[in-house]
């Protein structure tokens, strides 16, 4: 049985990828923060969509033990995971001048330190073949006024992209990272009206993203055996028009 593993794919980005996956009939483990009623619903709307299995963990990557905990609930599954996702993060919308150390902190932790130290678990036992790809953003590439911690540690994260091609090569394992723009995620559709017409103006094809449209660039990276140490960015042009 193949298995797929997706952070934060209950919701948003990591949802329409897990269901990208259910539909090539990977058997899913999925992770979530806090909302249990939307993580049982994600469940049965995968299942729905084809996947044989799928097991639904609830993970705080703020907390330093959450790569050694998440290891422990997907337990010897780890040797059978052919697709690692590693969506999930959080962000701080805390001015420059009151963003506050421990929030600051608890975005590298969920962003950075999380998916570094849970890939130093279980890159030894991944099978040979295996293809992780990380949620980058087009605020990694574009500086952005909206939150400081997440820009820096998007772009940290397309940076650890490129450096782990290093570091996982050994295992016969590919590491890529998808940056998305703005995509019609629920989060985004609470924009109000002139500031999405606003972003809509800066991208040449005049629309936000959707949820399919980035998860095929998932299943691209995921899929193509030569793709190794990419960021693909999928942002309609933004910055073009």
């Amino acid at each position: 049985m193949e298995y797929a593993l997706v952070t934060g794919g209950s919701k948003g980005i990591g949802y329409a990828v897990a269901r990208m996956l259910a539909s090539r009939g990977y058997s899913l483990l999925v992770t979530y923060g806090h909302d249990v009623a939307r993580a049982m619903e994600s469940k049965t709307l995968l299942e729905e969509a084809g996947s044989p299995s799928v097991e639904m963990f609830e993970v705080d990557q703020t907390s330093p033990t959450a790569a050694n905990d998440l290891v422990g609930l997907i337990g010897g599954r780890v040797s059978e995971l052919c697709a690692v996702v590693l969506n999930a993060g959080v962000t701080l919308r805390e001015n420059f001048g009151q963003i506050d150390p421990k929030h600051w902190e608890d975005v590298f932790a969920a962003n950075i330190h999380f998916p570094t130290f849970f890939l130093q678990e279980i890159a030894p036992q991944l099978p040979k073949g295996a293809s992780v790809v990380f949620t980058g953003s087009l605020m990694g590439v574009h500086p952005h006024g909206t939150s400081l911690a997440y820009g820096v540690t998007k772009s940290a994260t397309h940076a650890l992209v490129k450096n782990l091609v290093k570091f996982l090569s050994p295992f016969g394992v590919r590491v890529n990272g998808v940056a998305p723009g703005f995509v019609d995620t629920e989060w985004q559709k609470d924009k109000p009206a002139e500031i999405r017409a606003s972003i809509e103006s800066k991208t040449a094809l005049g629309r936000f993203c959707t949820p399919e449209e980035v998860a095929g660039a998932y299943a691209f990276l995921l899929e193509n055996p030569y793709m190794n140490g990419e960021i693909l960015v999928i942002d309609g042009g933004y910055s073009y028009k």
